[in-house]
């Protein structure tokens, strides 16, 4: 929480610190990571994860380092890679040494590994146990060592849903089972199946389950440990303290969390790791089915559609057809005949399905009305189903996800300005935007009128509004000590565009922190200058200013200048026309650097959603655009002319070489 890293320019870092992704630039193969379980060593942490690689589809144990807290992260390599799956490579120490216990359930049996050559090379110590254990560890707790696991291969033994309990004076065994095994066989939801290393905390004994209900590794639960000795053993659900995203697929835990590993460092400070989904599991096999049931519904939507205007006829081949004997029948042309009854069913179900048109178009007449609203319907049948197909076949998970930078996360904080007409635009704008990925928070500055409760809106982040006593456009970039992210995204309430689009916006201003970057660009021109929508700044093929109605700024340097004594007569101009507080941040950003200050991103789609309410506050174009013209000229004579820069589309990425 709240960890900043200028190297990866994460302000600050967020989740997820390791993914698939990061394995595959550093040159190691991967569809997925889980199970994650840190070892600490001196200031280093140590961080193994299963890894199912991409090429062969076997999981194998994964390790990476960590020198800074867990922030950022380096592959290491493959630790350990057996002819079997691996996973839950839960690692400990005794007796000096490093142990490694991974599931290796595919196989038959628990093992035993000791490091060699910490943390790459390491070697078989011992098979603990002949069975089919999956995610097992082992504690040292009150004197003696115990062994949780699952074996689900017994009869009557109910899936996720098991544990059963081994204790020995070693970790290394023999190990003798507890006198009430199996302690669970439940249902999955139950959070019977081990989901990560117990740990302790205020001299509590604490273990970690999986909630399989909904789906495979759906959630983790925390139970607390009350009795654990030989013959008994008892637990207690205690609150998690997690609080799960309401993000959904944009989250990169929005639809399973099952596992968690969580240690206090000598330091007293505690970390802990957890792996997550964005999408249930089997997902693609999901998608995959409804997928094939859209494309076959639009198969079947073309035949009822050729049948009905006489295109598609049911023809069976000749040579189906039983040769035709000229002389008298015997036994063996009785069988020949049998053999081809089917073909005679055939040929007599097309017969029938031919008169199908005649009688169907008898009825369904394309030329009425009824019949021209029959076939639209049926084409629209077609084509949604059409599209759903596409959706679920090509379309992916649904999610828009964040865009790495140096292979490390971060988040910016929402801010918009608004008053109580615009409530509606309000409400829609915190339901959407705050389920976009990088989002902490939302601040809306409230210039006018009773502000509503954050209760009342519908968001997936903590939303904060700012009462100000004046009506000012000056408020937006009021200096804010509460804002925890460098990054501020200044957005107007009336504006809609889709999260992948400002996931690169966000992408884009990461790589320049110093510049103004945005979607909407405007480029300053003339003599006398003059204001100008953005097709002008298209057509000269250049932009010099990015309106902050949408752009990503640094919070902190952009609200220092906006308040700084040099800006106090344009904040006065801005409060004077109740305009242009947009052009003064440009105007102060280009006279404080002579290179770039500005940065242009293409939205996909943007939607103004005040021409459906009626409460734009720039309702007469003509008269807004000469209160610009003035601005312009009056910013010039105070800062200095900015109609000497300009910055060229880049084509590749906006899109125009098509």
């Amino acid at each position: 929480m709240n960890e900043w890293r200028d190297e990866v320019a994460a302000w600050p870092v967020a989740n997820p610190v390791v993914t698939c992704a990061s394995l595959s630039v550093a040159g190691i193969p991967s569809n997925f990571v889980a199970d994650p379980f840190i070892y600490v060593q001196g200031g280093t942490l140590f961080l193994f994860y299963e890894t199912k690689n991409s090429i062969t589809s076997q999981g194998d144990i994964g390790v990476a380092k960590s020198n800074d807290k867990g922030a950022t992260w380096q592959q290491l390599g493959i630790a350990l890679d057996e002819d079997w799956h691996l996973s839950y490579p839960y690692v400990f120490n005794y007796l000096g040494q490093i142990y490694m216990m991974p599931e290796s359930s595919q196989k038959g049996e628990l093992c035993l590994y000791r490091a060699l050559n910490f943390p790459l090379q390491w070697t078989l110590e011992k098979v603990l146990a002949k069975r089919p254990l999956v995610d097992s560890f082992i504690i040292n707790h009150a004197g003696e060592y115990w062994l949780f696991g699952s074996d689900h291969s017994g009869f009557g033994t109910r899936k996720n849903g098991q544990l059963e309990i081994w204790y020995s004076s070693s970790p290394l065994g023999p190990w003798k089972p507890h006198k009430k095994n199996p302690i669970y066989n439940v249902d999955k939801s139950v959070g019977a199946r081990n989901g990560g290393r117990p740990f302790s905390y205020d001299g509590n004994l604490y273990r970690v389950g999986q909630d399989c209900g909904e789906t495979y590794g759906r959630r983790v639960r925390i139970f607390k440990v009350e009795v654990l000795t030989r013959e008994d053993y008892k637990e207690v659900e205690v609150p998690l303290g997690f609080e799960e995203s309401n993000k959904g697929p944009n989250a990169w835990n929005g639809a399973r969390h099952h596992h968690l590993d969580v240690q206090q460092l000598s330091s007293g400070r505690w970390i802990a790791v957890m792996d997550g989904d964005r999408v249930p599991s089997g997902d693609p096999v999901h998608r995959f089915i409804l997928g094939s049931a859209s494309f076959a519904a639009v198969t079947a939507v073309v035949v009822v559609l050729g049948v009905l205007h006489g295109i598609v006829k049911c023809i069976v081949p000749l040579n189906w057809r039983a040769p035709h004997f000229p002389w008298k029948r015997n036994d063996a042309l009785l069988g020949w005949d049998r053999s081809n009854l089917f073909s005679s069913k055939v040929r007599r179900f097309c017969s029938r399905l031919n008169r199908v048109p005649l009688s169907v178009r008898g009825k369904v007449k394309p030329g009425t009305w009824a019949g021209k609203l029959v076939l639209a319907v049926i084409f629209l049948v077609g084509s949604a189903s059409m599209c759903t197909g596409v959706k679920y076949f090509y379309g992916g998970n649904g999610a828009e996800e964040p865009y790495p930078l140096n292979g490390s996360y971060s988040q910016f904080t929402l801010l918009t300005m608004t008053y109580d007409a615009r409530l509606w635009n309000l409400k829609m704008y915190v339901r959407h935007y705050s389920r976009c990925s990088s989002v902490k928070e939302i601040i809306v500055v409230w210039n006018k009128g009773t502000p509503p409760r954050s209760g009342d809106l519908d968001s997936a982040v903590p939303v904060r509004i700012r009462v100000e006593d004046k009506n000012s456009l000056n408020n937006r970039f009021k200096k804010d000590p509460l804002i925890k992210t460098r990054a501020v995204l200044e957005l107007d309430d009336d504006i809609m565009m889709a999260c992948d689009d400002i996931e690169r916006g966000f992408s884009a201003w990461r790589q320049h922190p110093d510049r103004i970057v945005g979607f909407y660009p405007r480029l300053a021109r003339g003599s006398p200058l003059k204001y100008r929508g953005e097709k002008y700044a298209r057509h000269h093929e250049g932009y010099n200013m990015i309106l902050t109605g949408a752009a990503f700024v640094d919070h902190a340097v952009a609200f220092e200048r906006y308040w700084s004594n040099k800006a106090e007569a344009g904040r006065e101009l801005v409060d004077r026309y109740f305009n242009c507080e947009d052009v003064l941040l440009n105007y102060l950003y280009a006279n404080a650097s002579s290179s770039q200050t500005a940065e242009y991103v293409r939205p996909a789609w943007a939607i103004d959603t005040s021409k459906f309410t009626g409460v734009a506050i720039s309702r007469n174009t003509n008269e807004h655009y000469k209160i610009r013209s003035n601005c312009l000229l009056r910013f010039s004579e105070m800062y200095g002319g900015i109609a000497g820069r300009k910055w060229e589309f880049d084509r590749r990425k906006d899109g125009w070489d098509s």
